[in-house]
């Protein structure tokens, strides 16, 4: 077995777990983690804090969307998001589109990963070069909103929804 980490979640209130592998030798996924008994109801619980927000939100008519940026061919990380969109994301209610990018080249793009809230507060994920997380920075500096609503706006208008984005056998995407 040669096992190869994808990544960790980055919101574990430990850190550590789960953690994501691939077995190259048989071509399967391995999470070292909590114990999945039911893979609907281990998503449920495992992420049932953010299912609740997410869905109370757009409950509300707050619209809630990301943007993921993907290399292709996609990572087996990647691949791995893509799978679980959505039963975790979308049927939570938010809204998700990939932008190859090779695609944002042109834009303006903050160094990090963010979360922008009302277009005036920005929550900023620093991670390590594994991907773990190491910590979260909120400001509220009108230059860093700017920056980060202008290139989230761009990038979404030139994004893919998820439910016409589909990566084939080869990794390689197919847009339709």
């Amino acid at each position: 077995m040669a096992l190869r980490k994808l990544g960790k979640d980055p919101e574990s209130p430990s850190g550590g777990s789960p953690t994501v592998y691939l077995d190259d030798t048989k071509d399967n996924y391995l999470v070292q983690g909590w114990k999945v008994l039911d893979k609907e109801i281990d998503a449920a619980e495992r992420w049932a804090d953010w299912l609740g927000l997410v869905s109370a939100t757009t409950g509300r008519g707050v619209q809630v969307r990301r943007a993921r940026i993907v290399s292709e061919p996609v990572s087996d990380y990647i691949r791995f998001e893509y799978e679980v969109t959505d039963e975790l994301n979308i049927a939570a209610g938010e809204k998700v589109r990939w932008l190859p990018r090779r695609r944002a080249t042109d834009i303006a793009l903050p160094g990090n990963d963010f979360w922008l809230f009302d277009e005036s507060l920005v929550l900023v994920n620093h991670f390590d070069g594994e991907g773990d997380s190491l910590e979260h920075e909120v400001t509220a500096d009108p230059e860093v909103a700017k920056l980060c609503a202008s290139a989230f706006e761009t990038v979404w208008e030139r994004a893919t929804p998820h439910e016409k984005y589909r990566l084939t056998p080869q990794t390689d995407p197919v847009v339709g």
